[in-house]
């Protein structure tokens, strides 16, 4: 769903839609072993849950930041697996009032793992009350009100606190210096996800050639959500066009028809590279006029998008705004700038 409460069947998007949601659960992987790629970030976790567990401790918070659908929440309830404890899941966005969370802190077993995605929407009031409990395992709680209101403080039981996050940058300082460990995720090689593909239709009962899967994977845009969501998608049109199996023709005949091209771009990167192209001379433009331009919100633009055309080399971030590089107009067959002004567009 998008945050209007409106579906969301876009190839990318910043929040799952439902039918997302329940397809991650059903592909979420439990143990480590079974977690494909982020292969630095599962070694040093390996370390430290071995490290913990040999102590008999709870493990460090931690923090996982990176572009949306890479796997922050399967990680941790990966996490939550290996330790062998339970994981109790909120977000950001939903702990209006410092009870709210309170709440949850008090109800927590020894060694929980509580998961908050989204934490650097958490309301600055809310955030104090995560403060003590993370430092100190302890809430100040007030009890009274007027003149008798008093403060006490209540212990809580030993927990993990695992925040996620598309911006880090927009954590507090306070906030992110207390996370023992902070990871960041990466997208996907094309390989790791022909293999989170082949994984996924498995257990969906999908059949698929090894050339479907690398088809899927090569426009996937590094990222597994998009990978499993476009596999939903091609394995309805195999069924009803390919008596069900996914080859490499399949798998391009159904990814055309979804608009999404051989660089994985969908209409909205397209649109987004187009009209700093063709409206805008090619940049710089302002991140609220491009906004306004190609109709889509700000963050979404910023989270969902960019990441994956600025890792790709099409577009670029400057001091004076965004400007497509000229990888994006040799992607349209548009003519590029020359050295000399590109020079001054990024200088």
């Amino acid at each position: 769903m998008t945050e209007t409460g409106k579906p969301d069947d876009r190839i990318v998007s910043l929040h799952p839609s439902d039918e997302d949601a329940r397809l991650d659960s059903t592909l979420r992987p439990g143990r480590l072993d079974e977690y494909i790629g982020q292969e630095p970030i599962k070694a040093n976790l390996r370390v430290a849950i071995e490290a913990a567990k040999g102590r008999g401790e709870t493990l460090d918070h931690i923090l996982l930041y990176g572009p949306p659908g890479l796997g922050k929440t399967s990680l941790a309830c990966v996490i939550a697996r290996e330790m062998g404890v339970a994981l109790r899941s909120t977000a950001g966005p939903i702990l209006e009032r410092p009870g709210d969370l309170a709440a949850i802190l008090t109800n927590l077993e020894p060694g929980d793992v509580l998961f908050i995605d989204e934490i650097h929407r958490l309301n600055r009031i809310v955030e104090e009350i995560l403060y003590p409990a993370m430092e100190d395992f302890q809430i100040d709680v007030l009890i009274g009100q007027g003149a008798s209101a008093r403060s006490i403080k209540l212990d809580l039981k030993r927990f993990t606190l695992i925040g996620a996050t598309t911006r880090a940058g927009l954590l507090s300082s306070p906030l992110r210096d207390r996370f023992g460990a902070s990871f960041r995720l990466d997208f996907y090689q094309a390989e790791e996800l022909a293999t989170i593909i082949r994984r996924s239709a498995a257990i969906l009962g999908v059949p698929i050639e090894p050339a479907g899967a690398d088809e899927l994977a090569r426009r996937a845009r590094g990222t597994p959500r998009v990978a499993n969501r476009l596999l939903r998608r091609v394995r309805d049109f195999a069924q009803v066009r390919a008596q069900g199996v996914i080859t490499r023709d399949v798998a391009g005949q159904a990814l055309e028809l979804l608009e999404v091209d051989h660089r994985g771009f969908d209409k909205m990167d397209r649109a987004l590279l187009l009209t700093i192209i063709d409206k805008f001379g090619g940049g710089p433009v302002g991140v609220e006029t491009l906004a306004a331009a190609v109709g889509e919100e700000r963050d979404t633009i910023e989270d969902v998008y960019e990441p994956f055309l600025i890792q790709e080399g099409y577009l670029s971030r400057t001091p004076k705004g965004r400007v497509a590089t000229p990888l994006a107009f040799e992607h349209f067959g548009r003519p590029t700038r020359t050295l000399s002004q590109q020079g001054k567009l990024f200088a």
